[in-house]
């Protein structure tokens, strides 16, 4: 065995060094000459404090190397290193220490996007161009977080979207994927083959249930060669301002680790080669979503065709804000020096700003009613060129934050450990001024009803706020599908207001359909026709791409499903009980939380269920 002076000799360290760590010094012979070289990264960034509860050679020996594995896993998971990682968070920690402000030296103004109007032509022609562009498009869904900020102990995809099919939001958001692949192909012509690819990034807590998941159900249709899964690692716990790694409370041989958020799923779809698969195929776009936007979809393909239209290299999808609003807006930055950026700023950081810079009373609404600051709703769409081309800058790395909970007013201490932080909207700090950054602000309605609060929060908020609750994002569904049709010309009934788990809502007739009846208002203004009408105590549900409505008059539950090649239309009077709602106590553990956490449930007295009937190609008429 060599002797440990050898040892220190590899790693060039002199004997104070050796009085620096003695423990590290004394077990040096335990170590592979890589972990000799991590030892010497550790010492020379001042973490010494890691290796002083070490016990003597022949002790704990393999949870010496286990921890010598996982620096190795830090160091590999973070562009730069674990050096790069401590020097950021120092930096970062003296910043936050003497209060700098992110923004000094910049000014606010409203940057240049497209506003749109749901159903007028020029919403239209966008949903077009986008439904051409699709085929040219990969997918990423960010789904690293469990459910249970929602009172829910599963994986947020796997939660349905709405108890009406009881579909979960990962196969609405596949099934979309296919539907969007379909129609892409049909509009090309020819001989179109195309495979849209979906990444998902899982983090240790969702990466074996999403895997489960899909498997279970045969990928919801997709090829499994479609899909990939990409991991995202945690980030190693500061305990200082000088950025000392935190050890495990319990485990003096592992470093603490926390999640580092979801701007890492710039890094991996870098370090994972996939994004440069993605365009050495010929793919223009890359569309980033998050796991529980259950209307998302329906604003994909206008925002899409904004991008190709007016040629974005980062589009953000964005809704109306109202001023003050707990929702970040998007924002022109303007520094002294003549640098620009487009980005989210947080609406806490957003009102100061603006009175920091000659706007007076801040964040006010406009004469529209809302903010002239778009709220952003993380729903990003980048060209995959110039993407890619800055990621090779970058290695994938972007802006990073630190948010530590102090002890006191001096700022010396934390209540406990903290860590850096990126979110993927962060993006555009890093771009060059030639970037063209804009957005695409589309009614909360059609694009934004994310599922995020339990009850009892949700029940806290204050009044006209959104509750982003279980029972609000499933009465969203329902009203966005409503609204539609009555755009169409479908005559449908004013909703009622009801109270579920605490939330007011409104509750219009539950109408559902499969992504592939309809992506675009063209599409859903082709299969209308005549004189329907739907009342509000109605359900319907449609599963099939050629389904037809031709003078429907619906009052109870009607479920249609057909097969790909049957057309069917449905028609004339159509009445039975239907099905109620009834409401259920979220505190009520008899009942499953999926259906708890909403507050109400259906009860199917009576449908007209047409799942069993058009199972062969062919025409079809229902008309009772």
């Amino acid at each position: 065995m060599t002797s440990t002076a050898d040892e220190f000799s590899k790693l060039n360290i002199s004997a104070d060094w050796a009085s620096t760590a003695p423990n590290l010094h004394k077990n040096l012979s335990l170590l592979s000459s890589q972990q000799v070289e991590l030892a010497k990264v550790l010492i020379e960034m001042g973490q010494s404090h890691l290796f002083q509860h070490w016990a003597e050679p022949g002790v704990d020996d393999d949870e010496k190397r286990a921890f010598f594995d996982q620096i190795a896993k830090l160091n590999s998971s973070y562009p730069g290193g674990l050096a790069a990682y401590i020097n950021t968070a120092r930096k970062l920690l003296a910043d936050s220490k003497a209060g700098k402000n992110p923004y000094d030296g910049f000014t606010p103004s409203v940057p240049s996007g497209e506003v749109l109007n749901y159903g007028d032509d020029n919403f239209v022609q966008f949903e077009e161009a986008g439904i051409k562009d699709a085929r040219k498009a990969a997918f990423v869904l960010v789904a690293g977080g469990l459910g249970e900020r929602l009172g829910y102990n599963g994986i947020k995809v796997a939660l349905p979207r709405e108890t009406t099919t009881g579909t979960c939001f990962l196969q609405h958001y596949i099934e979309s994927i296919l539907a969007l692949q379909e129609a892409s192909c049909s509009l090309a012509g020819g001989d179109c083959r195309v495979d849209i690819p979906l990444a998902i990034m899982t983090s240790d807590d969702t990466h074996l249930r999403t895997l489960e998941l899909l498997e279970k159900n045969s990928y919801f249709g997709m090829k499994p060669t479609q899909v990939k899964l990409l991991k995202q690692e945690k980030v190693a716990c500061l305990d200082d301002n000088e950025a000392h790694l935190a050890l495990d409370p319990r485990n003096k041989y592992r470093i603490q680790t926390k999640p580092h958020g979801h701007g890492d799923v710039h890094s991996l779809l870098y370090s994972s080669g996939l994004l440069k698969v993605w365009h050495d195929a010929g793919l223009r776009w890359v569309l980033f979503f998050q796991d529980t936007n259950g209307l998302l979809f329906k604003a994909i393909p206008a925002a899409l065709g904004v991008s190709t239209s007016k040629q974005y290299h980062v589009n953000s999808l964005a809704v109306p804000r109202k001023a003050k609003e707990a929702i970040g807006g998007i924002t022109k930055l303007t520094h002294k020096d003549g640098r620009t950026m487009v980005i989210n700023v947080e609406y806490n950081q957003l009102d100061p700003l603006l009175r920091a810079s000659g706007y007076p009373d801040g964040d006010v609404n406009s004469e529209t009613g809302y903010s002239p600051f778009p709220g952003n709703i993380n729903q990003l769409i980048f060209e995959i060129g110039p993407y890619l081309e800055e990621l090779t800058k970058t290695g994938g790395a972007i802006s990073e934050f630190v948010n530590p909970k102090y002890k006191d007013a001096t700022k010396t201490a934390f209540k406990s450990s903290t860590r850096l932080e990126c979110m993927m909207q962060d993006y555009p700090k890093t771009l060059p001024p030639t970037a063209r950054v804009g957005f695409t602000v589309m009614d909360a309605w059609l694009a934004y009803a994310p599922v995020k609060n339990n009850p009892e929060d949700a029940a806290k908020v204050p009044k006209g706020n959104p509750y982003h609750s279980a029972t609000s994002g499933e009465m969203a569904i329902y009203r966005s599908h409503s609204l539609i049709l009555r755009k169409a010309g479908v005559k449908i009934d004013d909703p009622v207001i009801q109270v579920f788990n605490g939330q007011e809502v409104e509750v219009w007739s539950r109408v559902v359909w499969k992504p592939k009846w309809a992506l675009t208002f063209s599409e859903v203004k082709r299969k209308v026709s005549g004189n329907c009408s739907i009342s509000q105590r109605s359900t319907m549900a449609i599963k099939g791409s050629n389904i037809a409505l031709e003078d429907l008059s619906l009052d109870g539950a009607l479920i249609v499903e057909a097969v790909n090649g049957a057309e069917v239309k449905v028609g004339g009077p159509v009445q039975n009980k239907g099905w109620t709602i009834e409401n259920v106590d979220y505190k009520d553990t008899s009942i499953p939380e999926e259906i708890r956490i909403r507050g109400f449930r259906f009860n199917k007295v009576e449908q007209l269920e047409l799942e069993k009937t058009y199972t062969e190609p062919g025409k079809y008429s229902l008309k009772p």
